[in-house]
């Protein structure tokens, strides 16, 4: 097994990369900004660098610098946790010319689902399913219209780069359309230097459901059940939960099935998500893939009983999957929230010290931290700052163990979006399953609500 690592992150993912690694008895290397000195994840490594100011172009994507610390430091390899430098295909290839091992896939997979356009068509051309829609980048807002009408609205109008709903949105006539175009078009190249737009048929009601697959390098793939992914914010996802409270076993089969033919299709190796939209006829379609360790991943790992990081080191490393498809279990029911620094009205974020932080207790609750007492949030990074994880044996006890936790979670000097939590977790919908992309919209702006 490798002997010292590099963590190419920040937050909670990095901390908890670090946490498998010293299981593992393997020496961590963190790298941080300025504004991350005293950050935890720096505390929990072996060693630490500097590498730049606070702004993310400066630090965390000076790909450079990243792998100059690592051969400096002697790491074998880098593991880049999720957002950031994880689905870059151009750093999987200059970590390969420094002799680094990249804890992920190959830059070719990464390259062929970092476009929305190629991988709809690369699983149309595999057999998965897709949403109606086109495979070609829109030229301008008048070949828009004609798409649209040509698909019949409502349409989802869609950047073919990035991530995090950004260039995303529901349009549902020809006026919105010609609004909507050179705003999301701008959003994209500014965000993702791809201004490249398509388009497909919005689907009514969907749900958002993952499948977790991992795949090692003798060509062994499986499926690791499925997550719900459904209640978001901005088409960002704020809680999951494990298994889908909406799926029956022959679909839950039929979704994992499709995953792992998407995967193989392109030859993908270590771990990956393939989402689907779900309708509510149960019908899926290929979403997009995300070629990386999910946010999400912790529930996944509390109903298999497996620890992720450790299998996508281990297939790093060259080493083959110890089970089968027959042998993965799913025992219980596990929920994720994401504990965001935000004002729970607007959404925006909350920076600010933390100046006080009392987290709840218990054998079925896991924590996933960034931030602790004393801590600053900066304006300068994603405002997520801790994940909560309850386990259940039913999906009943798993709300319930959420609800006691949500209320002895306490943060202050800063806001949180824990109250917007609380709602989720105690409303009749949610409680019922009825958990589709549209939750937060159709429910948490009610003014029935108090946030």
């Amino acid at each position: 097994m490798f002997t010292k690592i590099l963590i190419a992150n920040r937050g909670e993912i990095a901390a908890r990369v670090i946490r498998t690694c010293k299981e593992m008895g393997i020496v961590t290397v963190a790298v941080y900004s300025e504004a991350d000195a005293e950050a935890l994840h720096v505390q929990a490594a072996d060693e630490a660098y500097l590498i730049g100011p606070p702004r993310v172009n400066e630090s965390y994507l000076n790909i450079d610098k990243i792998i100059e610390v690592a051969q400096a430091s002697g790491a074998e390899a880098i593991h880049p946790g999720y957002g950031l430098l994880s689905e870059n295909a151009d750093f999987v290839k200059r970590c390969q010319e420094a002799g680094l091992v990249f804890i992920g896939p190959e830059a070719e997979a990464i390259a062929k689902m970092g476009s929305k356009i190629a991988a709809r068509k690369l699983m149309k051309a595999a057999g998965v399913p897709t949403v109606p829609g086109i495979d070609y980048p829109l030229q301008d807002v008048k070949e828009a219209i004609t798409v649209a009408n040509d698909i019949g609205y409502p349409v989802m109008l869609k950047a073919s780069a990035g991530g995090g709903g950004i260039g995303i949105q529901v349009v549902h006539n020809n006026e919105e359309l010609a609004k909507a175009f050179a705003g999301n078009q701008k959003r994209a190249t500014d965000y993702f230097g791809d201004g490249a737009m398509f388009m497909e048929k919005y689907v009514a009601n969907p749900r958002h459901i993952e499948i977790q697959i991992l795949a090692d390098n003798q060509h062994n793939t499986v499926y690791l059940w499925e997550r719900e992914c459904s209640i978001q914010r901005r088409h960002q996802k704020v809680l999951e939960e494990a298994p889908s409270p909406f799926l029956d076993e022959e679909t839950r089969v039929k979704m994992g099935e499709a995953a792992v033919k998407a995967a193989k299709s392109i030859g993908y190796v270590n771990a990956g998500t393939i989402e689907f939209l779900v309708d509510e006829e149960k019908n899926f379609y290929f979403l997009e893939m995300n070629t990386r360790l999910q946010v999400e991943h912790p529930i996944t790992e509390e109903i298999t009983g497996l620890d992720l990081v450790k299998e996508q080191l281990n297939i790093a490393f060259g080493k083959e999957l110890s089970f089968v498809q027959t042998e993965i279990t799913r025992l219980g029911h596990a929920i994720e929230v994401r504990i965001y620094a935000e004002d729970p009205k607007t959404f925006f974020p909350s920076p600010g010290k933390i100046t006080k932080m009392a987290l709840p207790s218990g054998t079925n609750i896991r924590h996933e931290l960034a931030v602790t007492e004393q801590s600053t949030v900066t304006p300068f990074y994603d405002p997520m700052i801790a994940k909560l994880i309850v386990k259940g044996q039913t999906r009943e006890q798993a709300i319930e163990e959420m609800k006691q936790a949500l209320d002895h979670y306490v943060v202050e000097g800063i806001k949180t979006n824990i109250p917007m939590l609380k709602n989720v977790v105690e409303h009749e919908a949610f409680l019922a399953g009825d958990t589709t992309t549209n939750f937060v919209a159709q429910h948490l702006q009610a003014k029935s609500l108090t946030l």
